[in-house]
């Protein structure tokens, strides 16, 4: 059984007006199939969800306990399409048999899926699952392990009936930051980020005082965004189809309403445990940002060589590993600054536009991101674990960041620890926002109701 429909604001208080869903709209996704979305009138009951939001808006438990719930995507129908993975913190348990993709159908309207369907087992040759999930021309995308699989949708069915076919195999896990978003757009180029295998590129990876490969020959296969088609199959990871390269760890990445491609970073570690001589724990804590970024062909956004410094110098300043002495800009002079920036190792992991018109007017535009939350902030408290809004304008930040949601990690604002871990966010056609968290597998909808607290 799912928690009933509920509401928790900032303000504590958990009492709501009725909420009338708006009709679906059409979106940049495919619908899985013809049916009517199914329109309802939600109380906002008094209960908790595990989340706080602002005023006036209302948040329900779409799904729970999924396994590790990574993207999402919500077809024009409404229905939600899932990809989880292996793995976890001690809280999370195992995704159920059945397949690591999961379908989810909301019939009656009341906020939360009453159908749930899993796909993609290992009798199929799938099983291993991961981060990215897109739905285009009536196809459902996903990354599967090593590989990006896309399926056939079927107006019949909740979820996919018929065998993947493979589009993009051979991708990079090994080391760190093995997962692969994907972001496809209107003309079809399919974008896949292949995370850095080491922290900084390090001869000696972290380890005092190393210094960096040079040059970064990881660069030839990680740290970057490559282009495919998807409409192609069998096509195969290479240094060749290389679309933007210097970004550490992608694991936000949409397509914007400008139609460019836009991706998060994950910021390097580990500043003064690794070259105490130049930054004192405090710093290390408040840098390197996170970064928000506008990625065109050929962009290259720094890493290994290069970190954004928001505290001292708010500019691309170069690496200790590369000769850096914390203010020194250097090679970095030339690499691409990111559109809006975040505090340190708040690890963003989601990242989607607001498109929809549900949402008040000055939410349009802006960007969501689930940060899933640091681990190495110390010896201030860890940070992230929240739903963050950044007001967004011609290309660039528009105004400061604001959170949005939060209280995702209960007590205990620690990786394992945490009771939940936002992950992946995106908007469905109505408008909802919807939220992921890899920890114990829910799935939040967030609606507007145009009624504050009382």
């Amino acid at each position: 059984m799912f928690p009933n429909v509920s509401c928790a604001h900032r303000t504590r208080r958990a009492v709501c007006a009725v909420a009338t869903l708006f009709a679906f709209a059409a979106c940049g996704g495919d619908a899985a199939s013809d049916a009517e979305p199914t329109t309802a009138v939600l109380p906002c009951a008094n209960e908790t969800t595990g989340i706080t939001v602002p005023d006036g808006f209302c948040a329900t438990v779409f799904a729970d306990s999924l396994g590790h719930a990574r993207h999402l995507v919500v077809a024009n129908n409404g229905d939600v399409f899932v990809n989880t993975q292996l793995g976890g913190g001690r809280n999370a348990a195992p995704p159920p048999a059945g397949g690591m993709f999961v379908a989810l159908r909301d019939t009656n309207g009341d906020g939360h899926a009453d159908m749930q369907e899993r796909f993609g087992d290992s009798a199929s040759g799938v099983g291993i699952g991961g981060t990215g999930i897109q739905l285009y021309d009536g196809r459902l995308f996903v990354e599967d392990g090593a590989r990006i699989l896309r399926y056939a949708m079927n107006p019949s069915t909740l979820a996919p009936s018929g065998a993947p076919e493979t589009v993009v195999t051979d991708l990079p896990t090994s080391g760190n930051h093995p997962r692969h978003p994907i972001a496809i757009d209107a003309t079809g180029n399919l974008y896949v980020t292949s995370g850095s295998s080491s922290n900084a590129c390090q001869v000696q990876p972290r380890s005092p005082e190393s210094a960096g490969h040079e040059p970064c020959t990881e660069l030839e296969t990680r740290a970057g965004v490559w282009r495919y088609s998807a409409s192609g199959t069998a096509q195969t990871f290479s240094a060749g189809e290389r679309y933007a390269t210097g970004i550490r760890n992608s694991v936000g990445m949409t397509i914007g309403p400008d139609g460019a491609l836009w991706t998060t970073q994950h910021g390097r570690d580990q500043l003064a445990e690794l070259w105490p001589a130049l930054y004192t724990a405090e710093q290390s804590q408040e840098m390197p940002g996170e970064e928000l970024m506008r990625v065109t062909e050929g962009d290259d956004f720094g890493w290994p060589y290069c970190y954004w410094d928001g505290m001292k110098n708010n500019a691309l300043v170069l690496a200790p590993e590369y000769g850096g002495d914390g203010n020194a800009v250097g090679r970095c002079a030339d690499k691409k600054a990111p559109a809006a920036a975040f505090p340190a190792h708040w690890a963003p992991n989601g990242v989607v536009f607001y498109t929809g018109t549900q949402f008040p007017e000055r939410y349009r535009g802006g960007a969501f991101i689930a940060f899933h939350g640091s681990w190495n902030r110390a010896p201030g408290p860890q940070g992230g674990y929240n739903v963050t809004f950044q007001p967004m304008a011609n290309g660039a930040a528009s105004g400061p960041y604001e959170v949005f949601a939060e209280g995702f990690p209960g007590e205990t604002a620690q990786p394992g620890l945490a009771t939940y871990r936002p992950t992946g966010v995106t908007v469905g056609p109505d408008g909802a926002l919807y939220v992921t968290d890899d920890q114990r597998g829910r799935i939040w909808r967030i609606t507007y109701t145009g009624t504050a607290a009382r």
